[in-house]
């Protein structure tokens, strides 16, 4: 071996380990088609999906969670998986939720294709309190708009987005 040969191998960066991201769906709320792109989307970056519901829902599918139908047991089960520090997701369109897992350092995202990080979710919490306070007050209350084909589109971008920057290493 010559002395360029043995420099050559003498260092040679590690390579960069694959990072496997976990998504968890709170699929009590989650529309089928953004579930559909989860699954499309991980199977590209590797990524696994746990979804979670209650008993209430009922899905046949790998890596199906099923809980009591207490009202926050699904949240409570995606917060109990969450480990900090690690490359993961949570679709939910729970404000509550949302809030819990970015304080373990797990990325959250609705099924619109809205992100929810430290710049938003204290606002989004106070406005879901005050427009509680309106419905008890007036006694009214409008359901969810219907899902748009922006929603399923702000939905792909913004999860393939997060793939890409928690394969990347990003958390």
């Amino acid at each position: 071996m010559t002395h360029s040969e043995e420099q050559s191998s003498a260092y040679r960066p590690a390579p960069h380990p694959v990072r496997t991201v976990t998504v968890y769906v709170d699929a009590d709320a989650t529309p089928r088609d953004a579930l559909q792109t989860v699954d499309r989307e991980a199977r590209a970056f590797g990524a696994s999906v746990i979804t979670i519901s209650s008993v209430n829902h009922q899905f046949d599918r790998p890596n199906h969670i099923t809980v009591d139908p207490h009202p926050q047991a699904v949240d409570m089960e995606i917060v109990r998986r969450v480990r900090s520090g690690a490359p993961e997701i949570v679709v939910t369109q729970d404000y509550g939720l949302a809030a819990l897992v970015l304080g373990k350092g797990a990325r959250a995202l609705s099924p619109t294709g809205l992100v929810f990080d430290e710049e938003n979710i204290d606002r989004l919490l106070w406005e879901r309190d005050l427009h509680a306070r309106e419905r008890r007050a007036t006694g009214r209350s409008k359901g969810p708009k219907k899902r748009s084909e922006e929603d399923r589109e702000r939905f792909a971008k913004a999860f393939t987005a997060l793939l890409q920057d928690l394969t990347k290493g990003g958390v």
